[in-house]
């Protein structure tokens, strides 16, 4: 894991500025969590826990408080989701969220939920065991399976996604991630993901590409690759995930 000065500068920061809301807990998921940071590369992705109700209020706490972190480092990266003892079951839930530089509602996802039981780290207050209702084998493999059918088969055939790196990397990692819970039950880290995908069939160059953005040192894209890449990621992925739904469904 790569984590430096200025990762925990923003998370000292980004917890100094929660006091005003006294939150039960903050915890962190994603890369940070399960040992595969990227400082710079990575998300933050965290959850806060806070004992009363989302009020306007505290809708205004929160804005006021992604605005002072606006001149940090590693901000743009800093995803986090807020909710309340009351609202922390229930997967189809929608929370205050705090993610690409503005606030909007979204669930807290199954696969979120397990990752916090598994290996959540705790930054403040209380473990995700003690407020956070466990989630079951079906529950992750059922939305699992919907994730890839649903979101990532349609992406598939949306040919001017292909050319970003972004959803390179993710449909990739995300596929095979899918693959391995639906297996055994396992969730897995990006670099274990990229580890999988020579044996599901993925063709070794994209491998190494997005190995190569993020674990060496990128170099500057070249025209060709990237039309190229985005013909084979979707060559691939389209038939791969069919395979796998059909197989769990």
């Amino acid at each position: 894991m790569t984590r430096s000065d200025a990762t925990d500068r923003l998370l000292d920061r980004f917890r100094t500025e929660l006091r005003d809301l006294a939150p039960a807990a903050v915890w962190a998921h994603g890369s940070l969590g399960g040992g595969d940071y990227r400082e710079g590369i990575s998300d933050l992705d965290l959850i806060v826990v806070l004992d009363g109700q989302v009020t306007a209020r505290t809708l205004w706490k929160v804005a006021r408080l992604h605005a002072r972190l606006r001149a940090e480092p590693l901000v743009a990266k800093l995803h986090c989701s807020y909710l309340t003892r009351d609202t922390v079951d229930g997967a189809e839930r929608q929370h205050l969220t705090w993610a690409h530089q503005q606030l909007f509602k979204r669930t807290v996802t199954p696969v979120t939920r397990r990752e916090l039981h598994t290996f959540g780290l705790v930054l403040e207050g209380e473990p995700p065991g003690s407020l956070l209702p466990p989630v079951t084998d079906d529950e992750l493999a059922e939305f699992v399976v919907l994730d890839q059918r649903d979101f990532w088969r349609r992406q598939v055939d949306r040919t001017d996604n292909w050319t970003q790196d972004v959803w390179v990397d993710l449909g990739l990692v995300t596929y095979a991630r899918a693959t391995a819970t639906l297996k055994d039950g396992r969730l897995i880290t990006k670099r274990e993901a990229l580890d999988l995908l020579p044996g599901l069939g993925a063709p070794d160059e994209l491998v190494a590409d997005v190995r190569r953005r993020r674990y060496e040192e990128p170099g500057a894209p070249v025209r060709e690759w990237t039309a190229r890449r985005a013909e084979l990621t979707r060559g691939y992925l389209g038939p791969a995930i069919d395979r796998l739904v059909a197989a769990y469904e």
